[in-house]
């Protein structure tokens, strides 16, 4: 069952942002996970992530951004979810136990974890995990959003589907040439949001089992 938290944070109008906090029984690792621009940490694709993480021995600490926790439509400033980012970070290093820290998250979530583990307050974050990082608007290919990237020095694994109309092959490609340790991997018919093209994958596993056992193998080939 997952532990429900209010974890303060100083950015103006929320001085607490909710958060959820579930582990298995023994975790090798815990990571903030952040959620995408229109739905919070409760959605449907935020829960089968955390679920599947946990069953691969990956706690999970998701929450809130202010914007989500005022019910508001326009997502926060990369200031503000930094900012947010490093104070549940914190609540998690008490819950980690000495185990690796992670950052991560969903879209717009997982982009402003890649912009947050630039503050020095993180710099003790072992990796980063991006489910379906958002590069570019669907149809708008561009890698302007991945302009920081050079400057993050822990590895990154990015978490992508093959129908992932928001980070079209190339252009992640492209964007990631200069990025020290960034690995890709593509989820077969999955788009955006995970779902499948249920025909075509029938024989596959579950695109959430497949992500996370993906993550395990990533953290063991990096020494997480």
């Amino acid at each position: 069952m997952s532990e429900a938290l209010s974890i303060p944070v100083d950015v103006g109008d929320v001085g607490l942002v909710s958060a959820l906090f579930d582990a298995p029984a023994e975790s090798r690792a815990l990571i903030v996970l952040g959620h995408g621009a229109g739905a919070g940490m409760n959605h449907g694709h935020m829960a089968s992530i955390t679920a599947a993480l946990n069953e691969r021995g990956v706690a999970v600490l998701r929450f809130h951004f202010p914007y989500m926790e005022l019910g508001k439509n326009r997502t926060d400033r990369v200031e503000v979810c930094s900012a947010v980012y490093a104070a549940v970070a914190e609540a998690g290093r008490t819950r980690a136990r000495g185990k690796p820290l992670l950052l991560g998250g969903h879209s717009f979530g997982g982009r402003m974890a890649s912009h947050a583990v630039l503050e020095p307050s993180l710099s003790d974050v072992a990796g980063l995990v991006f489910f379906s990082f958002p590069l570019h608007m669907p149809g708008k290919p561009s890698i302007k959003r991945a302009a920081h990237l050079p400057d993050v020095t822990q590895p990154m694994l990015f978490l992508s589907g093959t129908r992932d109309k928001m980070a079209e092959e190339d252009q992640l490609a492209a964007a990631l040439e200069s990025v020290g340790d960034a690995t890709v991997h593509r989820l077969f018919t999955g788009d955006h949001s995970f779902k499948i093209l249920k025909r075509t994958r029938k024989d596959a596993e579950d695109i959430y089992v497949e992500a996370a056992r993906v993550a395990a193998e990533w953290l063991d080939a990096k020494g997480i």
